[in-house]
């Protein structure tokens, strides 16, 4: 019994130091992806460019970092896994580090890109790390562990903006440590010499039935949540309430993402991952109308951002660890369709809430956007619980 305990301790020991690695490469590859957009400005005026060059900026790291990624996690399974974990931060350093020293706007888009081929490299890498480090029974805790990681980093994001385009690449070897300490710390994923690897078809067939269905929950989910951010600061300035008022409420909206990220995760492992699902999206609807007709004026407005927020993000990490059991031979695949995939496709089509707030008013361009999650509550409804079983 002894010799039992003394096998498996180490092992375990192993697994937390893995997910604690990959947890802290999230956090510090999110804080350097949250730079871009408050350093707007001072792009701008570098470079010479309109606003729309700037808001390229935008699409080329949305491009490269998110809807790319299960692309990304095809190579990630393809080569060595703990190299692309160890890159991702090392190269979203390094390419949103040093903008301020790109020669011409050309220059900057291609670091733009680098770096955002960083962030995608590791989302699938670092997430497939988790899910098979962690205990079946925790999965959705460490999951939601992991996603908070990032949700952390990217309020620390315009902290690191704050020193200015310049000074930014005193935070660069950051980065590279972190990469050096994530290619140390967790075990080399090669595939095995000899071993047939998955054709295009198989990979193609992963997007089919109930993970289509998921991942169409989670592009009206995400739909619905960053709709409302979008407007946030429209609704505040029509109720006379400025920059203040709204970076509190992205604060409280960004802690209570991560918060009921990780309550959503623990409940999942209990009660199963549909349930979870299903019910953190219904329960948010009601809540989220009436926060959309609130504002900081209402003692309860704070309190309400904090639940809506806990409740309609609750179903983040859940999704995505449903999504790798139901292919558990393909957890970075099924990780790349649930977080970069189906977040950058939400935000190709976040436009379209613009253009609704153009033709009408913010405050029925967030109810509209509110709407969409009927149908994703709807999808959620008709999933089937997947299988627990190790990777």
């Amino acid at each position: 019994m002894q010799a039992r305990t003394s096998i498996t301790v180490p092992a375990t020991r192993a697994a937390v130091a893995v997910a604690l690695t990959v947890t802290l490469g999230h956090f510090i590859n999110d804080a350097y992806s949250a730079v871009l957009t408050p350093l707007a400005p001072a792009i701008r005026g570098q470079f010479g460019v309109s606003i729309a060059a700037v808001t390229l900026l935008a699409s080329v790291f949305s491009l490269t970092s998110s809807v790319l990624q299960p692309l990304l996690g095809v190579i990630g399974e393809r080569f060595d896994r703990r190299l692309m974990a160890a890159l991702g931060p090392a190269l979203t350093g390094l390419g949103l580090c040093f903008m301020g020293y790109a020669p011409g706007f050309g220059a900057l888009m291609l670091l733009v890109a680098l770096a955002g081929f960083g962030s995608g490299f590791f989302h699938p890498a670092g997430a497939a790390y988790t899910a098979r480090s962690s205990p079946v029974h925790q999965r959705g805790l460490w999951a939601s562990l992991f996603s908070a990681g990032g949700t952390a980093g990217m309020a620390l994001g315009p902290v690191f903006a704050g020193v200015g385009l310049h000074a930014l690449p005193i935070f660069a070897p950051i980065g590279l440590l972190v990469g050096l300490v994530s290619y140390i710390v967790t075990p080399s994923d090669c595939p095995q010499p000899g071993a047939k690897r998955p054709a295009l078809s198989e990979y193609l067939g992963l997007f089919r039935g109930a993970m289509v269905r998921l991942w169409g929950m989670a592009v009206l989910r995400s739909l619905a949540s960053m709709g409302y951010n979008a407007m946030l600061p429209f609704i505040m300035l029509s109720r006379g309430f400025g920059v203040r008022e709204t970076g509190i409420t992205l604060a409280v909206f960004s802690v209570a993402s991560a918060v009921g990220g990780i309550i959503g995760g623990r409940v999942s492992d209990r009660v199963g991952r549909v349930p979870v699902l299903r019910s953190a999206i219904l329960a948010t609807i009601p809540l989220f109308a009436w926060l959309i007709f609130s504002s900081p004026a209402n003692w309860y407005f704070y309190p309400l951002t904090f639940l809506v927020a806990a409740l309609v993000n609750a179903s983040i990490p859940v999704g995505v660890v449903t999504a790798q059991e139901y292919a558990p031979g393909h957890v970075a695949i099924a990780s790349s369709i649930m977080m970069g995939f189906s977040w950058g496709f939400a935000g190709l089509l976040i436009f379209l809430v613009g253009l609704l707030a153009d033709a009408t008013t913010p405050v029925t361009a967030a109810l509209v956007s509110l709407t969409l999650l009927v149908p994703s509550a709807f999808l959620a409804a008709s999933l089937p619980e997947p299988e627990k079983r190790s990777f």
